[in-house]
């Protein structure tokens, strides 16, 4: 009887935004870890990578051999002794393994950085080579956002990466970066991967793939798939909020044994993309924050549906910009604000009960770009500690930890604050506390794209323009260490935005 084969499975996932002043510690990534045969209990039937992976070796009969998964929320850089710390552990369980598996699987963001590190995620590859050598089959699955080296088609024996922002298709990306490894393993495959670099960024809300031309893009390179040969085509948008020499787009294409048709479809998709460089930057669609209550109370009228309005700038959760207008307006419509990560107000909050009112500040104290503590009398309508398990399209079957809550009641406004960092982006921040998105007329959140999957279809949304890290207006970011032509790029963007404006 033939032998079963045995694949390892590890994730360390973090997109990093180089220019946060709190730094993701060891102690963020050991509250998201899941090691051994917990990572199988964790991660099956979910909407992850590492779910995906499951779902096909599970089904062709492979045996799983689990190391450990970690995917932590998006935050400021690593510190190089978590990564330092993680990464030796995956090499550490490896090479206790590596005599009896055949492959590996693993999930890495592709944006991840370090204090001292642009690219770690290659580091990490380099390290995993050293154990297995260089002939063990390694796939990996990216991120959309992944900004990616040049030497990562050297160091993997191929990869893929999210089709879509919202990414609704993690578990999907995992279970066709799984077919190719289990592919090759039976001989029935041969992967040629071609991949180009091409000069050019995008800020994450501009990278929503259900927006033309993205859209279209992405609609070519799905279709593109389904020639005969062509086992996968991957577009990475990059993550702009990243200062490192990989900073950009890039095109990845997989085929079976044809290099030049996988380099020639490469080549093509990347002359699409410059030709419509300019239009994938959609100034014409933001709005200033100063005008955006105004426009968001014409909208409510106008379409009879909620309002989103969406602080995009902002990387870490806490941003109050907005929540200082939705204080001045002082109207009458019902206004939600979900997920605001305050650590020390809810620790006030949880000193009292329901129904007791409090002074406090809220927000706006990860650094000087985030707005400022908005100083509120409020009433507390719910306090305690909240996890569930995810219900919405991106999250589904997940545990959500928000740690302690608080949510309060200030004049027409319902906050929830949030001892844990954790981005709205579904229905549950509405579901779990017994509300719906349908009682509120205005809602302000704080995400990219991902929102899209639950929001786009059910609000009206507004995007809004502030000056924290995760701005439109890339020019005002202080890069040291990215592309020459990328970087004129942004200037020929920052141009577009004051046009705009």
């Amino acid at each position: 009887m033939m032998q079963k084969k045995r694949i390892a499975l590890a994730g360390f996932a973090l997109e990093s935004v180089s220019f946060l002043p709190v730094l993701t510690e060891k102690k963020d990534f050991d509250q998201a870890v899941c090691r051994g045969q917990e990572m199988l209990k964790i991660l099956r039937g979910t909407e992850t990578v590492g779910g995906g992976f499951l779902d096909i070796l599970e089904k062709e009969g492979v045996d799983p051999v689990p190391l450990l998964y970690v995917d932590c929320p998006a935050g400021g850089p690593a510190s190089d002794e978590a990564f330092d710390i993680y990464c030796k552990e995956i090499c550490d369980r490896l090479e206790r393994e590596r005599t009896i598996i055949d492959g590996i699987l693993l999930y890495l963001h592709g944006a991840m950085t370090t204090i001292s590190r642009t690219d770690p995620d290659s580091d990490m590859l380099r390290a995993i080579r050293r154990v297995v050598g260089p002939e063990l089959p390694l796939y990996v699955a990216f991120d959309l956002h992944a900004n990616l080296s040049l030497d990562t088609r050297e160091l993997c024996s191929g990869f893929c990466g999210f089709h879509y922002s919202p990414h609704t298709d993690m578990a999907e990306t995992g279970r066709r970066t799984a077919r190719l490894l289990l592919g090759e393993l039976s001989g029935d495959l041969r992967p040629a991967l071609a991949m180009k670099k091409v000069p050019l960024v995008l800020p994450s809300l501009f990278t929503a793939t259900g927006v033309a031309p993205l859209s279209d893009l992405v609609a070519w390179g799905l279709e593109k798939e389904q020639e005969e040969g062509v086992l996968d085509i991957s577009l990475f948008c990059g993550f702009a909020y990243a200062d490192v020499p990989e900073l950009g787009v890039s095109v990845v294409v997989i085929t079976n044994e044809d290099l030049k048709k996988a380099e020639a479809i490469s080549a093509e998709l990347e002359k699409k993309i410059l030709a419509v460089a300019d239009a994938l930057f959609h100034a014409e669609a933001i709005t200033s924050r100063q005008h955006a209550f105004q426009q968001a109370v014409r909208a409510r009228k106008e379409f009879g549906k909620p309002v989103t309005l969406l602080e995009h700038a902002d990387r870490f959760n806490d941003s109050t910009w907005l929540l200082h207008e939705a204080l001045k307006a002082k109207g009458e419509l019902k206004i939600f604000v979900p997920y605001l990560w305050d650590p020390e107000a809810v620790k006030k909050c949880s000193a009292l009960s329901a129904g007791m009112n409090l002074s406090l500040d809220v927000g706006g104290w990860t650094s000087e770009k985030a707005g400022g503590p908005v100083s509120v009398e409020a009433e507390i309508l719910w306090v305690g500690r909240k996890n569930y398990i995810g219900t919405g399209p991106m999250r589904r079957g997940r545990p959500i930890e928000l740690g302690e809550v608080a949510m309060l009641k200030i004049q027409n406004v319902v906050v929830i604050l949030t001892s844990l960092s954790v981005t709205a982006i579904d229905e549950d921040c509405f579901l779990q506390f017994g509300l719906s998105l349908e009682e509120f007329d205005i809602i302000i959140l704080r995400s990219k794209t991902h929102f899209r999957a639950v929001y786009e279809e059910k609000t009206t949304i507004l995007m809004v323009d502030t000056p924290d890290w995760g701005t439109a207006n890339l020019s005002t970011l202080p890069y040291q260490n990215i592309p020459p032509a990328v970087h004129e790029r942004i200037v020929f963007q920052q141009a577009q935005l004051i046009q705009k404006a």
